[in-house]
C-alpha cells in the first residue's frame, strides 16, 4: 500500500462583512484552504474555492498533482467551501463530491437561486459558479482509498452549524474546515454564547486526536500548521464571550476585540460577530 502525502493549496479573496469602521483596510481579506491528500495514483480533495477563477486555479492545481481525483470532501455548507464542485466535477468525472447529510442539505440551500441572489451575488456579482452542484450526502462515518481510511468526524455547531472535520489517521492529519482558523478572525455571525461554547468543544474533540498536522479551513498563507490552532481558536472565542459580557456596544466589543488580535486578516469577520452578539 502506497504511503499517503498532501499539499495544501490557499486561495485569497475579499472578506464578506465590508461596513467595519477605518482603520484595518490592509487586513480586509480572507483566505480559503483546499488541502489534496494522495497516493502514488489516486487524490481525495478537501473543500474548493468560492469563484471561477479561484476553482480554475484549484483545477489546475489538482491536475498538476498527476493523480486521479476519486473524492471531494465538504467539511460544510457554506458556499465558499463547495461552489468549486461544478468545476472539479466537469474536469474530474468520476470523482464523488460528498458530506455528511446535514452538510449536504445546507449546500443545497446555499446553492439555491434565492439564496444566490440574497447572499452571494450580492458579495461576488458575476463570479459564482452556475449552477453550484452541492454534494452528495455520505453513507457512514467513513470511506476509503485504497486501503487508507478517512474519517469524518462530526463538530456540530462551530461558526455554521452542522460543520464536521476530515481525520486522516495514516498522516495525523486532521483537516478542520471552519473548526479551527489560523492568523484569521473567526467568522461569529452566525453563532451565540451557546453555540460558541460548542465550538470550544469541538476544538477540544479534535486535539483529543492528538493530530501531528492541522489545516484550518482559513489561514495565513504561510503559517504553519501546528496542533496549536486548535486552543487558540478556543481562546479566541473564549476572549470573545468574555469581553461580549463586559461590553456594551458593537464597537466596543469590536475593538477590545482588536486590542488582543490586532494583527489578524479579515477584521470584517469579527465587526460581523460583534454585530450579531449585540442585535
Amino acid at each position: 500500500m502506497a504511503a499517503l502525502q498532501f499539499d495544501v493549496l490557499c486561495g485569497r479573496r475579499p472578506g464578506l462583512t465590508r461596513d467595519l469602521p477605518p482603520g484595518k483596510e490592509d487586513l480586509q481579506w480572507v483566505v480559503n484552504t483546499a488541502t489534496l491528500i494522495y497516493d502514488d495514483t489516486d487524490a481525495v480533495l478537501v473543500d474548493t474555492f468560492t469563484s471561477v477563477d479561484q476553482n480554475q486555479e484549484l483545477v489546475d492545481w489538482v491536475r498538476g498533482h498527476g493523480r486521479n481525483l476519486k473524492f471531494i470532501y465538504i467539511t460544510h455548507g457554506h458556499g465558499d467551501h463547495f461552489f468549486g464542485v461544478k468545476q472539479l466535477k466537469e474536469a474530474f468525472p468520476g470523482a464523488r463530491a460528498i458530506a455528511t447529510p446535514a452538510a449536504a442539505r445546507q449546500a443545497a440551500h446555499e446553492g439555491s437561486p434565492e439564496y444566490l441572489a440574497s447572499f452571494w451575488d450580492k458579495a461576488f456579482p458575476g463570479r459564482i459558479p452556475k449552477p453550484p452542484v452541492a454534494p452528495e450526502p455520505l453513507d457512514g462515518d467513513h470511506f476509503e482509498m485504497n486501503g487508507h481510511t478517512f474519517e469524518v468526524i462530526e463538530t456540530g455547531y462551530t461558526d455554521t452549524h452542522d460543520t464536521s472535520a476530515l481525520w486522516v489517521p495514516d498522516l495525523r492529519l486532521v483537516v478542520t474546515g471552519d473548526v479551527a482558523y489560523n492568523g484569521i478572525h473567526q467568522y461569529m455571525a452566525e453563532t451565540t454564547t451557546e453555540s460558541r461554547r460548542e465550538w470550544m468543544r469541538a476544538t477540544d474533540k479534535l486535539a483529543a486526536l492528538d493530530p501531528a498536522v492541522v489545516i484550518a479551513g482559513h489561514k495565513i498563507p504561510d503559517n504553519p500548521d501546528d496542533p496549536k490552532i486548535l486552543a487558540e481558536t478556543k481562546q479566541y472565542l473564549a476572549d470573545f464571550n468574555r469581553l461580549d459580557a463586559a461590553t456594551d456596544t458593537v464597537a466596543e466589543l469590536y475593538e477590545a476585540m482588536l486590542q488582543l488580535y490586532p494583527d489578524r486578516a479579515n477584521p470584517g469577520s469579527l465587526w460581523g460577530g460583534a454585530k450579531k452578539a449585540k442585535s
